[in-house]
């Protein structure tokens, strides 16, 4: 599965009245792709994390140490939607927020919050820092040009994203997306901190008096986060088009990770009308594996566009009143009777509410197999020809409706424009 890393940078101004001492402290949180789920579980994340707490429980519990602002940041990679960027990055900082407070009480006045931070400008530090193929052009579009390019109608005509895609036939797009974008899907919280000057020890009495000492204050220890759950990823769907031809199916898709998805089918229709020669019958199963791409499916899996291979077997018995054709052999085992297929599939699979997706999808390739015409004559049915079926063509067709299933796996709102 891809994932973001999320950086907590804690900024240390270390202050006094005659010299200032600066330390700076950073710890990294891991995350999934296309999600705010602060899950400690996840990489280095709980040792990380409760480091974190511990830093903020020793300033708290040190008297020459004063804390003056916090503030927690959120950000997201460009290739997905400005609003759903926008969305993300603002539950990031939420729950960033969310789990530090519940652990450190920390007074609403030393809190700031910066829900979208500038990403090109993080992109840019990477870029300058990498030697990546045309760094000196991709600086340009990053610091150089507008983001947005309207004509003198204020319609948009262009824009950086646009640019970054198309450069170098889309290889300069996809460098970034693998080496950059994972670190700048992020959120991060600053915290300000100001040495107090160290006061002169008071000159001593003739008589001190004699206080009880006190006992140190315990250390707080980080309470464990109680959502623990992961991410999952599966759904179960029907092909509409074979409902509506009277074609019962169902079928179920699991994501493998890294936009790969295994999903298996299953038909099965036996009607039939002995008195007037009709039957439409028909039952089989298939196979397909899948690569998911495009900015849809690096937002979440399952959804966006695709290619994969397509495999099915499945045998039919179809009369309307004169000659019939029946897959396989008659009388024979199942595997007699079945027909087979493989092909090529492309398809897009399209969010239409929370948990629902539709699936457009169309395979071509081979059907092979034998299959029996035959006549119906006084109550009998005569046998007329066997033949070998060789066909080239498409063998699948789909608009399915997908119920997406698992912890994390819905959709969020989508609005006019294709905006999230």
């Amino acid at each position: 599965m891809i994932r973001f890393i999320a950086f907590i940078f804690l900024a240390l101004a270390m202050q006094t009245a005659a010299a200032q001492e600066n330390d700076k402290k950073e710890v990294c949180i891991g995350f999934r792709v296309g999600s705010s789920l602060l899950d400690p579980k996840f990489g280095n994340n709980e040792a990380n994390l409760n480091d974190v707490i511990q830093f903020l429980n020793e300033v708290r519990n040190d008297t020459t140490i004063e804390l003056t602002q916090v503030t927690f940041c959120g950000s997201a990679s460009p290739e997905g939607g400005n609003k759903l960027n926008r969305n993300l990055a603002k539950r990031r900082c939420a729950n960033m927020e969310q789990y530090v407070r519940q652990r450190i009480q920390l007074p609403d006045a030393l809190v700031k919050r910066q829900d979208w931070s500038d990403v090109w400008q993080k992109l840019a530090i990477y870029v300058e820092n990498s030697d990546m193929p045309n760094k000196k052009e991709v600086l340009h579009e990053l610091l150089e040009t507008p983001e947005y390019t309207y004509n003198k109608y204020g319609a948009l005509v262009d824009s950086r994203k646009k640019r970054l895609m198309d450069m170098n036939y889309g290889r300069t797009w996809n460098y970034m997306l693998d080496k950059f974008f994972p670190s700048v899907r992020n959120a991060s919280a600053i915290l300000v901190t100001i040495r107090k000057k160290n006061e002169p020890a008071p000159e001593p009495k003739p008589e001190p008096v004699v206080e009880e000492p006190k006992q140190p204050e315990p250390v707080v220890q980080p309470e464990p986060i109680v959502d623990t759950k992961q991410p999952a990823y599966f759904a179960i769907k029907t092909n509409m088009l074979y409902d509506a031809l009277l074609v019962p199916n169902v079928g179920v898709e699991f994501s493998l990770g890294k936009r790969w998805s295994v999903a298996a089918d299953w038909m099965y229709g036996w009607w039939s009308r002995n008195k007037s020669h009709r039957y439409w019958r028909v039952y089989g199963g298939g196979l397909t594996v899948r690569k998911y791409f495009g900015a849809k499916a690096a937002e979440k899996p399952l959804q966006g566009h695709h290619i994969g291979i397509n495999a099915q077997m499945l045998t039919y018995d179809i009369e309307f009143g004169g000659k019939g054709y029946m897959g396989g052999k008659p009388g024979g085992t199942l595997w007699d009777r079945m027909n087979y297929t493989i092909g090529a599939e492309y398809g897009y699979s399209m969010p239409v509410a929370r948990r629902l997706n539709i699936d457009f999808s169309l395979a071509a390739g081979y059907m092979g197999g034998r299959y029996y015409e035959y006549t119906p004559l006084d109550g009998h049915y005569v046998w007329q020809a066997t033949k070998n079926r060789k066909w080239i063509g498409p063998t699948k067709v789909e608009v399915s409706l997908v119920w997406l299933l698992g912890h994390g796996n819905y959709n969020t709102k989508t609005k006019k424009g294709g905006e999230k």
